[in-house]
């Protein structure tokens, strides 16, 4: 057969065949955003809906200094107009040459949940429904079956026959939930803590499936926090009101921490069972626990590596 008798098959050398994948790859971007953009077309009159260029920028790793400043001002005036307070929203990077890490003494928690309620009103919680990111378990005394305990326990505390051990986010080293995150919503940050893009989160739940201390909280309903009990003091990743819709966890204040400060459990806790410091200073408190006490961890079998350390006083 001739050479002008033969069927176009195509490129056949590497280059043109290469040339041709990032031709298709980039018409396939070009058609996602064709497509994201008629998709937002029908609801371009609802109001606060951002425009194409705020839906393809709005991840926090993308935000440049500039963007960021925009994002804090509009969250700044969107918290004054539902709650009618000037809110002080920052975002305090992570300090070099720290990795927090948080210890529990079971042998002096009396079970009283200051802590949980100290974690709501910092952390600017929905009281309805109410969301608590610490769960505080009643065990029975030899027992270390969490899957046994009571956290919804009442009466006066500490019980006969019992002792507690309060589970939170624990930051872990290998943290399940942010392998499972599609989106990249969520991710560890230098000194530790995993922190939520709540721009970001598309509430797929995949995150909390993963976490083996069930301790992220999905926002099913939008979150209701009288103004008067508003914090101002308020983080960009941390305890500023959420949207429904969004999974939410324990950063460990870092609105406070990052600026010197202790958890706001911490502070609250009547019988000093809970430390917090920075793992990588020999000195700290934290450090001298970890090296000292009888130390565990909570699940240890399923390799999370996690920065929540229980500890006794021998």
């Amino acid at each position: 057969m001739a050479d002008e008798d033969k069927p176009d098959t195509g490129p056949t050398c590497p280059e043109q065949m290469s040339a041709t994948r990032r031709g298709f790859l980039g018409a396939m971007a070009v058609s996602a955003v064709a497509a994201t953009a008629a998709a937002l077309a029908p609801l371009k009159d609802i109001d606060d809906l951002p425009t194409l260029e705020e839906f393809l920028r709005q991840h926090y790793h993308e935000l440049t200094p500039a963007d960021k400043e925009r994002l804090l001002e509009r969250i700044k005036n969107q918290v004054e107009k539902e709650y009618g307070v000037r809110p002080n929203v920052t975002d305090p990077p992570p300090i070099p040459g720290v990795e927090f890490a948080y210890a529990l003494n079971i042998g002096r928690c009396i079970g009283c949940r200051k802590c949980v309620y100290a974690c709501m009103k910092e952390n600017n919680h929905s009281r309805d429904p109410q969301m608590q990111y610490i769960r505080v378990l009643q065990m029975k005394k030899g027992s270390i079956d969490v899957e046994t305990s009571d956290h919804n326990y009442e009466g006066e505390v500490p019980k006969d026959g019992f002792y507690y051990m309060p589970v939170a986010c624990h930051q872990c080293r290998k943290a399940p939930c942010v392998k499972a995150c599609p989106v990249k919503a969520t991710w560890q940050e230098p000194d530790g803590i995993v922190v939520v893009d709540y721009n970001w989160c598309i509430g797929c739940r995949y995150c909390m499936a993963a976490c083996p201390y069930f301790a992220r909280r999905f926002n099913f309903e939008k979150p209701q926090i009288p103004k008067e009990e508003l914090n101002p003091e308020m983080g960009l990743l941390s305890n500023r009101p959420r949207p429904k819709g969004v999974v939410e966890k324990c950063h460990w204040c870092l609105h406070r921490t990052r600026k010197g400060q202790y958890p706001a459990c911490v502070e609250a806790c009547p019988t000093g069972s809970r430390k917090f410091g920075n793992l990588l200073d020999p000195n700290s408190e934290i450090a001298q626990i970890i090296k000292t006490k009888r130390v565990y961890v909570l699940k240890e079998e399923v390799g999370t590596l996690p920065r929540f350390y229980y500890y006794f006083n021998v």
